[in-house]
């Protein structure tokens, strides 16, 4: 099978934005918020954003199966309060999980989390067990700045995120480290802030201890890992500088990185920079660039076109398309043994 691991519901129907702009008019005034159940998005217009859009891409691309979670500048976590977002995440994982049982072959659901900057991350259990449990999630994503921008909660070793880790070690199940829009002005949200977040939770890891506290927490790190396999050297540098362990010890038991690189380039020094065995394929489809490359007359969002051309073998394909997202993802592999694959 070809598992895009990376999918973000993007096509939703504009009802969705619509009652979202409603609710956040209404901050001010909470008597003025809609209610969840103002908001009625029927099977069919589902069927339609999806069928003409992600599910269409991924028959035209030969993929088989997308982990589907809410659109990641959608999750705007520094807007309102923990009453505002949790309702939101509510409704947009409601969606998500709706469409994996539409397509249930094509589609499988990970959770956007009810963060809101300063706020205890405890309040986000409910939402995360109820998506668990109820809708079958195989994964979370995980802001690690509810702020938009600012970076104004405590970094990802601190014990603020711990009963985060402690439910995701109790249900087996990963992360995708993926912050939303940003608010700052000097960050682009997907040029920029997206990138600069998958480095620093990457160094964030790399001069903390976390993994000994959590010793099977995963991380997936998302856009080929940032800066990552570009200044490998450099990272392995300071870890020395800093006495930790070799990366591979240190860190590459838990931290994996994904394929949503947009050139052959970027995934040749991936693969050839990573283990292969912590690179998971994924395209982000439909998401950051949707555009057609001139160089190559096509889509830049089209990884498996570059993991064909990779110089890798059939085994580090297999790897790379299936076999690690079933490992890094036990719950995943687990719904694809009950329906026989």
């Amino acid at each position: 099978m070809i598992i895009d691991i990376h999918g973000h519901y993007t096509t939703a129907p504009k009802a969705l934005e619509a009652w979202r702009n409603r609710q956040i008019a209404g901050i001010s005034n909470p008597s003025e918020r809609p209610k969840a159940s103002e908001l009625q998005i029927g099977d069919d217009e589902l069927r339609e954003s999806i069928e003409g859009n992600q599910l269409k891409l991924m028959r035209e691309r030969g993929l088989d199966l997308t982990i589907f979670s809410p659109r990641a500048s959608f999750m705007a976590h520094h807007i309102g309060d923990f009453e505002v977002s949790s309702t939101w995440a509510a409704i947009c994982n409601e969606l998500c999980f709706r469409v994996s049982q539409l397509f249930p072959d094509h589609f499988i659901p990970a959770a956007m989390l009810p963060q809101s900057p300063g706020v205890d991350t405890a309040t986000c259990i409910p939402e995360l067990v109820k998506c668990v449990e109820q809708y079958g999630n195989v994964a979370i994503n995980l802001n690690p700045d509810p702020s938009g921008g600012h970076w104004t909660s405590p970094p990802l070793s601190d014990r603020y995120w711990y009963p985060i880790y402690e439910k995701m070690v109790e249900y087996d199940i990963p992360a995708m480290i993926h912050v939303s829009t940003s608010c700052n002005a000097c960050f682009h949200t997907t040029g920029a802030h997206y990138l600069n977040a998958d480095t620093t939770a990457f160094m964030q890891c790399l001069t903390s201890d976390l993994f000994r506290d959590f010793p099977t927490l995963r991380f997936v790190i998302p856009h080929g890992g940032g800066a990552v396999p570009y200044h490998w050297g450099r990272f392995r540098g300071l870890a020395q500088e800093l006495k930790k362990p070799l990366l591979k010890d240190h860190l590459l038991n838990n931290v994996f990185f994904d394929t949503c690189v947009y050139h052959q380039p970027g995934i040749d020094l991936l693969t050839r920079v990573i283990p292969v065995d912590n690179i998971l394929f994924a395209s982000e489809m439909i998401g950051a660039v949707r555009g057609i490359d001139p160089e190559t007359g096509n889509y830049f969002d089209d990884t498996k076109r570059y993991i064909e051309a990779a110089h890798i073998d059939a085994d580090e394909r297999y790897k790379i398309y299936e076999g690690n997202a079933r490992r890094v993802y036990p719950r995943l592999d687990a719904a694809l043994r009950t329906k026989g694959h």
